[in-house]
């Protein structure tokens, strides 16, 4: 049985900049578990979180181009820092992408291959205000929430679904080209079975453990309603039925099965890439897609706060949890009844909002910032 209550949470002391956006440079220091950030809008409060944000594997919560968070008019590239405590001991992590765009990845000042080491000392989620079309939206940004789910507790699953990725247009390549050596065919369709059936596999476990956390603390009354969490794919449904690598070697059979038809689609039809997350708002027994645009709002933050949880439980680390423009879209009660799920959940929170009065109920408790163009103030 999992335990939810992590063994350490670590702690962001302190945060250096160079270049990085609107921030030609900036160093400062936090005491507090809950940092709150607010300023006028543009101000660059998300930006501070986008910082924060790629110490995760991926392309953090903007999913931008990384030459795009160089500060314009500096001198190319950019670097950030940042300092984080566990049980007392303070370790170095550096993110940074020089002029000539080499991506370089630091810790305590020595270089690792990728962000992927990051996950050793902390793990990193946000919710923005991007994603609150995520139910009624494109199944592809399902997918990348899901696969956003995965990687919080499994740092090797962007690296196998990168690698899916480029197995798939290689086979689409192969097919529009036309090449005649089926062997060829053979190799990519035989890797694309064995990461598929691996990326359908971690999803449907975090899925699963995601499920019977929500079941452990199912409340109906609580201002952000439990979720029902299923994947849509015949890859995951196989999996609940056979041994994986029966799967695999369906799936194998599939692919080779489906040239002609794949070819003249132009895409792989067939696999996780095609899968689906299916959510519904559990004391409603309605899909999210149909609720209301504040239930969904209630429904993705409850969502999120549970794989917190899963996170802290299965990894043993408190993540950092990084929210912008969170409380502004709840009224005064869910404001209040968020803040005490936040502090609860023992990790460090960073929060972003244009009134500081959106902070009051946590006067006592949080770290507030004033953030101007370039600048990020105590107060």
């Amino acid at each position: 049985m999992m335990t939810l209550t992590p063994k350490s949470a670590p702690r962001v002391r302190r945060l250096t900049l160079s270049d990085f956006r609107s921030y030609a440079a900036l160093d400062c220091r936090f005491e507090s578990t809950m940092i709150a950030l607010f300023g006028e809008n543009g101000a660059g409060k998300t930006n501070l979180l986008e910082a924060l944000s790629l110490f995760s594997p991926g392309r953090g919560l903007r999913r931008a181009e990384l030459a795009e968070c160089a500060r314009r008019g500096g001198a190319g590239g950019f670097a950030v820092s940042i300092e984080v405590e566990v049980d007392g001991v303070t370790t170095q992590l550096g993110h940074g992408l020089t002029p000539s765009s080499e991506r370089l990845f630091r810790v305590d000042r020595m270089p690792v291959s990728s962000a992927r080491a990051f996950a050793d000392h902390v793990r990193v989620l946000w919710l923005t205000p991007a994603m609150d079309g995520l139910f009624s939206g494109a199944a592809g940004e399902r997918r990348r929430f899901l696969d956003r789910l995965a990687l919080g507790v499994d740092a090797e699953h962007g690296a196998r679904a990168n690698r899916l990725e480029r197995a798939l247009r290689n086979r689409n390549r192969l097919l529009e080209e036309g090449v005649a050596d089926r062997r060829w065919l053979d190799a990519a369709e035989q890797e694309i079975a064995a990461l598929g059936v691996a990326v359908a596999a971690a999803r449907r476990e975090t899925v699963a453990r995601l499920v019977a956390l929500i079941a452990a603390g199912r409340d109906d009354a609580s201002p952000f309603p439990w979720a029902e969490v299923t994947i849509e794919g015949e890859l995951e449904r196989r999996l609940a039925l056979e041994p994986a690598l029966a799967v695999e070697e369906w799936y194998r059979g599939e692919l080779a099965a489906s040239r002609r038809r794949d070819a003249a689609a132009g895409r792989t039809l067939i696999g996780p890439q095609a899968s689906d997350l299916a959510v519904r708002h559990g004391p409603k027994n309605e899909a999210a897609r149909a609720c209301s645009t504040g239930e969904q709002k209630a429904l993705l933050t409850g969502l999120t706060l549970a794989h917190a949880k899963l996170i802290g439980a299965m990894t043993g680390h408190a993540p950092i949890l990084l929210l912008d423009e969170i409380a502004a879209h709840f009224d005064v009660k869910r404001r209040e009844a968020l803040y005490e799920e936040l502090q609860a959940l023992g990790g460090q929170v960073w929060m972003t909002g244009a009134d500081p009065a959106l902070f009051a109920p946590l006067r006592l408790s949080a770290e507030p910032m004033l953030v101007t163009p370039g600048c990020a103030t105590h107060v």
